[in-house]
């Protein structure tokens, strides 16, 4: 087998995909919308040597492959970036297209990959820092590009599909702040604040005092700078602060929006208390996580059937030591740890739908984000960000809202979880949240304040 035959072989030979390679040879439709180029030998040999996912993304991530027009026509052959899998013949022929020659001069891997780690101590607050860094401190003005001004990066909850995204944000930012029934005066914890966004929306909408938490150096700068420019520093403190860290409790709510990921399967009994403790009695945490489906009985290996594939392009590039739990072990975990769960939302096809404005708002910026950036993070992000929106279209991701109160069970007010007979959560959801013409930066809404009927 060439190249062509192998590639051709792999996407079936009616694929709308167009190949070129290093010698100027094409193949394929000429007007099909992805066009997939090996620039260098080194592709190849990314592919041959690391025949999966990890290859693949080395080779884009390097410069030694492009992939140019809708990317995402292109993943969905695999139909997702965990299906690009070579048969053995596939990779003999490689190994033949490379010769010994390239078999024993290995490619250097990209700067941007993270050597693969030892599971032991994987979730330490030493390690979680570093891991957390070299996602979230890439540069402000980057996620700047890729999030808009909304600043928000978790999934956003579209009431319409012609929402922008900066709507459908602040849709989602409201939404939470009404599951957890906010208040005037009450306080707030948010952990893993990001750049302060809920912090933002909860202190002006709903008049409750806010602590947000991260251990990222960059969110919490400009978290603090975006309070301050709002006039809302009196209401929000950001502090550079682990969640095991946190004891000035109670706290009236607690919200926990996408940082879930980084909390890993051994400490998931230590989270969840850490958060109950913080919590006072009848009060609310919505954590907001992403998930996946449960495995096959088949491939269960405890202690592990929770992580990311630790050789896996997320984890090498983009997470290191992400893991992702089937919603039903984060319920579980929660009852036993003296949550009462009392509302589940799947928000799947919001994240799908996310994730595409976002590589659009990368796409559309592309020069300028190489230049903050660099290229090589520029390619991880588009790839990872598109890849994973393909993976929520088909089901193989999700994402959960899951709401708990710490309901008494002892004392006079045993068995009072303060919730409502009926929720109406979602009633005038985007009236309430704002208006796509306001001041997106912070989601004004020309001094809105929820009706006190609106809220749980």
């Amino acid at each position: 087998m060439s190249l062509q035959s192998v590639t051709t072989d792999f996407v079936g030979p009616d694929a709308n995909v167009r190949f070129e390679d290093w010698t100027g040879a094409t193949w394929g439709p000429s007007e099909a919308p992805v066009v997939v180029r090996f620039n260098r030998p080194e592709a190849a040999q990314y592919l041959a040597l690391s025949p999966g996912e990890l290859g693949f993304g080395r080779a884009y991530v390097s410069g030694a492959m492009d992939i140019d027009g809708d990317i995402w026509s292109l993943l969905n052959l695999g139909r997702d970036l965990g299906g690009i899998r070579l048969s053995s013949e596939q990779i003999r022929a490689l190994l033949a297209v490379i010769g010994l020659d390239g078999l024993r001069r290995r490619p250097q891997r990209p700067p941007e990959e993270v050597p693969r780690r030892s599971r032991f101590r994987s979730h330490s607050k030493k390690r979680d820092k570093e891991s957390i860094s070299h996602h979230y401190d890439v540069s402000n003005d980057f996620y700047r590009m890729v999030l808009g001004p909304s600043w928000v990066y978790s999934c956003a909850v579209f009431e319409h599909p012609e929402d922008s995204l900066e709507q459908a944000q602040a849709n989602k930012l409201e939404l939470i702040c009404r599951k957890l029934g906010l208040q005037p005066g009450m306080r707030l914890l948010d952990v893993g604040c990001g750049w302060g966004s809920m912090a933002l929306h909860a202190a002006r909408h709903y008049d409750v005092d806010v602590v947000g938490i991260t251990i990222s150096e960059n969110q919490a700068e400009l978290a603090r700078q975006r309070a301050a420019e709002a006039g809302l520093d009196h209401r929000i403190e950001i502090r550079l602060q682990d969640y095991r860290d946190v004891n000035d409790g109670p706290y009236d709510a607690i919200s926990s929006i996408g940082m879930f990921e980084h909390v890993g399967l051994a400490n998931l009994k230590r989270y969840f208390e850490t958060l109950r403790e913080q919590l006072r009695p009848s009060g609310r945490l919505l954590n907001h996580q992403i998930g996946r489906k449960p495995l096959e009985p088949s491939r269960i290996r405890q202690p592990y059937r929770n992580a990311v594939a630790r050789n896996g392009f997320v984890n090498r590039y983009v997470f290191p030591d992400g893991e992702l739990h089937e919603v039903g072990t984060i319920v579980s975990a929660m009852q036993e740890l003296g949550f009462e769960v009392r509302h589940m939302e799947s928000l799947r096809e919001h994240y799908a739908m996310t994730l595409r404005h976002w590589v659009t708002n990368l796409e559309n910026n592309w020069d300028t984000a190489v230049a903050e950036a660099g290229e090589g993070k520029a390619r991880v992000w588009r790839l990872y960000m598109a890849a994973t929106s393909v993976n929520f279209d088909n089901g193989h991701s999700q994402v959960h809202q899951i709401l708990g109160t710490r309901t008494p069970l002892a004392g006079s007010e045993m068995g009072r979880s303060g919730m409502p007979l009926l929720y109406r959560w979602t009633d005038n959801l985007g009236h309430a949240a704002g208006e796509p013409t306001i001041d997106l930066d912070h989601f004004s809404a020309s001094g809105h304040k929820p009706m006190a009927d609106s809220a749980p």
